[in-house]
């Protein structure tokens, strides 16, 4: 018998100053029964950072030929892809050759060596590609309730989080932006 999802309920302001977006988000998480509570956040935070009309989170490691976020048209034409993790450059040109935008945010405490053995690759690929330390996504998931109020405040290449369970701020370093 096969695991089922955890699932999570996210309530999220979020005010994204250097955008000048300003939203109220009603999430519900899905956390594959392999995925870590830290990817999971880390979805949650590329959700923010990328808020705009159409942006769903998918079904992500349950199907391997989509993004962990996607914007699509109504004729089903992909906007914008966006990968968590420490994807191949085999991927993320497939997932340029489909959407007109693609975003990589890498998390893992591998994330240093993935991007020096992948760089050359990326930088043909026209796919702008981010990197949180892990210490952070860590903190970050230790905010983590089955139901979560998030403030969120982005300016710049930062993110301050705040929870009833703490707070954290989570930035991020552009390894690669198209």
């Amino acid at each position: 018998m096969a695991i089922k999802p955890t699932i999570y309920k996210a309530r999220i302001s979020l005010s994204d100053l250097e955008r000048d977006y300003y939203d109220s988000i009603s999430l519900t998480i899905a956390q594959h029964p392999s995925e870590t509570l830290e990817r999971m956040m880390v979805r949650v935070l590329a959700y923010c950072i990328n808020a705009q009309e159409n942006l769903e989170l998918t079904k992500g490691l349950d199907e391997v030929e989509v993004p962990d976020l996607w914007v699509r048209t109504m004729d089903e034409q992909t906007q914008l892809w966006v990968d968590v993790g420490e994807p191949t450059p085999e991927r993320i040109k497939k997932a340029c050759n489909q959407s007109r935008a693609v975003k990589v945010y890498s998390f893992n405490s591998k994330s240093d060596v993935w991007w020096s053995q992948g760089e050359a690759k990326f930088s043909r690929l026209n796919a702008s590609v981010y990197r949180f330390p892990w210490q952070s996504v860590e903190a970050l998931a230790i905010l983590v309730q089955r139901t979560m109020d998030l403030s969120v405040t982005i300016t710049g290449d930062s993110a301050f989080i705040a929870a009833e369970a703490g707070e954290v701020e989570v930035s991020w370093d552009v390894l690669q932006s198209r």
